[in-house]
């Protein structure tokens, strides 16, 4: 029997971990990067905190709400296509359980299985349990493992909150003479550690990831930083 190469990922309930713990990444980036491209554009047109904070603060809760409410919409409609397919096999199983039988004798030929080998574990596993075994072969889905919208909404919530208290955090705490510097200095190096983790998980290089997440964080904050000190110039704000 061979063993498991170390650092391969096995085992559906890990990899839906480590589609969470991506997904959590990837929240963060986004609360990083809308909150501190909205409280720049701010800090260009006006120092004071009072707007600051207002804007930073009304940035992070509606897009806390907003990620949470996508997901949990996006989430939901992935369950509930996950149980009709599951009400759809479980009928196919009970009206027609020798197509089934074949079907999934077909599918273990498919890996490369015998004729015979492919017969039997197909026997095999329908009389263990049926549903379980054309879920998981032929679908790739674990029965006792949904997705859960609830927990999608939350954890997008959550990432999206802690990724946008740091740039709001960088703009109201250092003095004002220094506060944009000090939040680009911050929000790049956070970008950097977020393309880096997002691309190891993803099994990708860290290096390009967190190359083009900084380049594109730089992007929006200079061009909102631009925006707000201009309308502070022509006394729009």
């Amino acid at each position: 029997m061979t063993t498991p190469h170390e650092g391969e990922l096995h085992g559906s309930g890990l990899n839906q971990r480590l589609n969470w713990l991506r997904a959590g990444v990837l929240g963060a980036n986004d609360g990083i990067v809308s909150v501190a491209s909205l409280v720049v554009g701010v800090a260009g047109a006006t120092t004071d905190n009072a707007a600051l904070l207002t804007a930073g603060v009304a940035g992070l809760v509606g897009g806390a709400i907003s990620m949470a409410l996508g997901e949990y919409v996006s989430v939901s409609s992935q369950r509930d296509s996950e149980k009709a397919l599951i009400a759809k096999e479980s009928h196919e199983l009970r009206t027609m359980p020798e197509e089934e039988l074949e079907e999934l004798t077909q599918l273990y030929r498919d890996r490369g299985l015998s004729e015979e080998t492919a017969r039997r574990v197909a026997t095999e596993l329908t009389a263990h349990d049926a549903l379980r075994a054309h879920l998981e072969v032929e679908l790739g889905i674990d029965q006792d493992d949904l997705v859960n919208p609830w927990h999608a909404a939350m954890s997008s919530a959550i990432a999206f909150t802690l990724g946008a208290l740091l740039p709001l955090l960088a703009i109201l705490l250092p003095p004002p003479g220094i506060r944009v510097p000090v939040t680009f200095a911050a929000v790049l190096v956070a970008l950097a550690a977020t393309g880096a983790v997002s691309a190891r998980l993803g099994g990708s290089k860290p290096m390009r990831a967190a190359v083009r997440l900084v380049i594109g964080g730089a992007l929006a904050l200079v061009a909102t930083w631009l925006i707000g000190t201009l309308l502070g110039t022509t006394g729009v704000v």
